[in-house]
């Protein structure tokens, strides 16, 4: 099924393999720790969504803050996808990768002046407007740049995503969007406006949403203000609802499949005559990256056995900031009769937070071997940092017996780079 585990992960003559590609392999030619991507993984989940929405789907945007590396986006546009960008730096990277601005999406509660001129020069797709205050400044840097801009307002539709708090955009005390009942009032203004041009109603409740329940009734409640405004002469173009389908993390734990979730927002949008838009990130990669990480050391201090290892909280943030739960697996197979036994496994940062999982049963692993960390395509590179003045990590993607480098494993010379002393 799509929605499980990727398929491409498995182990090939005790030596674990993503697509046909030997793991310890790459972690020997590459090192570690190192992210490895699965093309195919990643069209076959576009794919899916594509075919679950049919004719219905006007544009797949991308969710870039997922994963941002140019050879990641290169299979987005070549799938004739576009992205939904929420910095001026995504911005510039999806156009750098050959995204046609005209499938751009530009979201987030805190664009500058110059992020909104450069999307207006570039005539993206839209701009997503996340409040008054910001809606002045697009009508004026479109009054001076002479051109209208294509915007659409994000909706805070005030319903709770049941996913963790940090990742919860849809409920009313949210930084993110505006509240349906002042919405209205703020469509008025732009159907006058001479520089602006309402071309739809965006909402996004949320991430790692695992039931289509919240996305029925938040898409019900964005009908309700579409008819509305319908009824009073201002006729939009487009629904976008954003992102959040959930995916499989561990064993007994669903995720949401692409025809529940599109059935969801079909249903609740029901007598609607948009074209519909989403912003899938984590679902498209979430499953398709992988982690390696070599053990250091095994430590044995009477309450806890720890393996160490050279994945650091800077590496892969997610369990240190949201507890998050990734398999692990060792990348040599073991053999029958090999004693599972308890660890935490933590990384070399300076800080107690500095984990992977905690009292994990896993199969005895020893020093000098590797481990990997699945799942780990989104929210993992793309929220990786140089704390503990540790360069980051090197990116590869494999299709079939094939692979590349994405991107090179930064250095010590990388960390100053741009400092002045």
């Amino acid at each position: 099924m799509i929605n499980r585990f990727s398929m491409m992960v498995r182990y090939v003559n005790g030596v674990l393999h993503l697509e046909d590609v030997d793991l310890s392999l790459l972690a020997r030619k590459f090192g570690t720790p190192l992210y490895v991507y699965t093309e195919n993984g990643i069209k076959e989940r576009i794919r899916s969504l594509k075919k679950a929405f049919g004719s219905s789907l006007y544009l797949l945007a991308y969710a870039m803050k997922a994963n941002s590396n140019l050879g990641i986006l290169k299979i987005i546009k070549n799938e004739k996808c576009g992205a939904e960008v929420v910095s001026g730096g995504e911005l510039y990277r999806a156009i750098l990768a050959g995204i046609n601005p005209k499938k751009i999406v530009f979201t987030g509660v805190g664009k500058t002046a110059e992020e909104i001129e450069l999307a207006i020069k570039k005539g993206i797709f839209s701009i997503v407007c996340e409040s008054d205050g910001e809606l002045r400044v697009i009508e004026e840097v479109s009054k001076k740049l002479k051109k209208r801009a294509r915007v659409m307002l994000r909706v805070n539709p005030d319903v709770s995503p049941n996913t963790h708090p940090y990742i919860a955009t849809g409920l009313r005390n949210s930084k993110f969007g505006i509240p349906q009942e002042r919405a209205y009032s703020l469509y008025k203004l732009m159907a006058e406006s001479r520089f602006v041009e309402p071309i739809g109603i965006h909402f996004h409740i949320g991430s790692q949403i695992t039931s289509p329940d919240p996305f029925y009734e938040a898409s019900q409640k964005i009908r309700s203000l579409w008819m509305k405004l319908r009824d009073e002469g201002i006729k939009l173009k487009f629904i976008d609802a954003g992102g959040g389908i959930g995916i499989q993390y561990k064993d007994g734990e669903s995720g949401l499949s692409p025809e529940a979730y599109a059935s969801a927002i079909r249903e609740g949008l029901k007598g609607v005559d948009a074209k519909i838009i989403i912003e899938p990130g984590r679902f498209i990669v979430g499953n398709n990256g992988i982690l390696i990480g070599k053990v250091l050391y095994v430590k044995d201090n009477g309450a806890k056995r720890f393996l160490v290892t050279d994945i650091g909280m800077n590496d892969l943030i997610r369990p240190s900031l949201y507890n998050s739960y990734h398999r692990i697996l060792p990348v040599i197979e073991k053999k029958g009769g090999s004693v599972n036994k308890y660890y935490d496994v933590v990384g070399p940062v300076c800080e107690s937070g500095d984990f992977i999982a905690r009292d994990r049963e896993l199969p005895e692993i020893n020093s000098g071997e590797f481990i990997a960390v699945l799942d780990a395509g989104a929210y993992g590179f793309s929220m990786a940092s140089n704390y503990n003045s540790r360069p980051r990590p090197a990116e590869v993607i494999v299709k079939g017996k094939d692979y590349k480098i994405l991107r090179k494993r930064e250095n010590y010379r990388s960390l100053v780079k741009g400092e002045v002393f």
